[in-house]
């Protein structure tokens, strides 16, 4: 497995790779846990070399967020990924992907307002705008992100048909369902942050989402489910509630209803110094 943090060897490289069959490109901000692996499972299912990148991305941070705090473990991140069979490890500094004079910045306007888009302004721009040098040094015949993003996910694939970067450029865009701990929660870098109690009432997102879908799914109405979901994480220890939406699958559109149509329950919540996000389907899937 090589690793490389300059952009030259990393074009020649790859370049090499392709020699000999499809390249699939994994982004990551590496404290890679084992909803990453995943990725990099199924990313080796679907091509003979896989590219994981580790870049924590400065331009998707706002202001008093957890840049300086977010997890770098270079070494422990390849000493996972190199079992796995990664190919390749891209692990830029800072100023190789944004090097100085940089002044470009990508906005994908629709799906990357509310939810997110709406608590962590900027955050969305830097999401696209590294997801899209990473297609161009890379070049890769596939991409593969975690469904956990959903709305990141809406971001990359929108901003990926408008500038043309799909088929045969970058290739295909997978995303692959969520991976969860035993008791429901999703995996995250940031439940690093939860202490053992903290840890324990968590399992208390998942479960309340899966009350409010249940709630949906019977014929209830969405309002209600979406306040007894909020209660429900109060009560558990949740500090706040940034938001629980139903919205449309695809285009993250607002639903009031259930309509017969794909949709998703999107919600963030703030407990201890972490803030987790979590989505489920809801409805018709397809």
């Amino acid at each position: 497995m090589q690793t490389i943090a300059r952009l030259d060897p990393l074009r020649s490289a790859v370049a090499a790779l392709r020699q000999s069959g499809k390249v699939a490109l994994v982004p990551t901000m590496g404290a890679l846990h084992e909803g990453h692996l995943t990725l990099v499972r199924e990313a080796r299912k679907l091509a003979e070399h896989v590219v994981v990148s580790i870049f924590v991305n400065p331009r998707q941070f706002g202001a008093g967020e957890d840049l300086d705090a977010y997890p770098r473990q270079l070494a422990a991140d390849c000493a996972l990924l190199e079992p796995e069979g990664t190919a390749l490890v891209w692990a830029p500094e800072p100023g190789e992907m944004y090097p100085p004079g940089y002044a470009t910045n990508i906005s994908v306007s629709g799906v990357s307002e509310g939810l997110c888009g709406g608590n962590r302004l900027g955050h969305f721009d830097g999401v696209a705008t590294v997801v899209c040098k990473l297609f161009h040094q890379v070049l890769p015949d596939m991409a593969l992100f975690g469904e956990k993003d959903w709305q990141q996910l809406a971001v990359i694939r929108r901003m990926a048909r408008d500038l043309d970067l799909t088929q045969p450029a970058v290739g295909d865009i997978i995303g692959v369902p969520t991976v969860r701990e035993a008791d429901g929660l999703a995996m995250s870098s940031r439940n690093a942050y939860l202490s053992a109690d903290e840890r324990a009432s968590a399992a208390a997102l998942p479960r309340a989402m899966r009350e409010a879908i249940a709630a949906i799914e019977g014929g209830g109405e969405v309002a209600p489910a979406l306040v007894t979901l909020e209660e429900a994480l109060l009560a558990a220890g949740f500090a706040s509630l940034d938001y629980a939406e139903l919205r449309q699958a695809d285009s993250l559109g607002p639903l009031t209803t259930l309509a017969d149509t794909p949709a998703r329950l999107l919600v963030a919540a703030r407990i201890g110094k972490a803030r987790l996000i979590d989505n489920m389907a809801v409805g018709r899937t397809r």
